[in-house]
């Protein structure tokens, strides 16, 4: 690994580029912005970023082959972390706007957040600061990109749809939303997903980036 860890984000016409690429590079990572699919099956790291609703966001991909790219990038069993829509991506499929195919990295799927209580705090879409805990039987903190975050850490959100990974172990934290367990992270062995924004989320979100980027622990 080269001495500043390069980082490609992939450039789909729907993520907060800016914001991220800003975040890799305070925590000592080079950033690129490509639309290449080439560029990412050739990449060290890539992260997927995006906003906006999935069945766009796969035609966005699918309109200049980074779908394959992807999947052959992740194949390749280098770091792949999906970020706010982008991890909502890394499912099989989604349920918003009908049903849509997603890049089928780790098995699951993608819901609605569920119905708040008329009169309750809760609210759809979910804007807003929210507290990460780990995920029963999930992977250990210690042992993730979480290794610097504290349970009841708070990270920034903006959402109305939550992935279901079809195994649990896939689950890393979550926050509660309308009384209910909520995935706001997840990790299958190389691939990693957050639910919320680390590049708005603070110091708890440059950790984790900073985890990513560099490759700790």
């Amino acid at each position: 690994m080269s001495a500043t860890p390069a980082v490609i984000v992939v450039d789909y016409g729907r993520g907060n580029l800016f914001s991220v690429c800003q975040a890799v590079a305070r925590v000592g990572g080079a950033p690129a912005l490509t639309a290449d699919p080439a560029a990412v099956r050739q990449a060290e790291r890539v992260i997927l970023p995006g906003v906006g609703a999935f069945g766009d966001a796969m035609a966005g991909l699918a309109s200049r082959g980074l779908d394959d790219g992807l999947r052959e990038f992740a194949r390749a069993g280098r770091p792949l972390l999906g970020v706010c829509l982008g991890m909502q991506l890394l499912l099989e499929e989604s349920t918003e706007f009908g049903r849509h195919g997603g890049l089928g990295l780790i098995p699951g799927q993608v819901d609605r957040l569920p119905t708040p209580a008329p009169g309750g705090r809760d609210k759809i879409p979910n804007v807003g600061w929210c507290q990460l805990w780990p995920s029963p039987g999930g992977l250990p903190w210690s042992l993730s990109l979480f290794a610097r975050v504290k349970p009841g850490d708070f990270a920034y959100f903006v959402h109305s749809y939550a992935v279901h990974p079809a195994d649990a172990r896939h689950r890393l934290a979550e926050i509660g939303f309308a009384g209910m367990p909520v995935a706001a992270a997840i990790a299958a062995e190389h691939i990693a997903g957050c639910q919320f924004h680390p590049e708005k989320s603070g110091e708890v979100g440059l950790a984790i980036l900073d985890a990513f980027v560099n490759g700790t622990p």
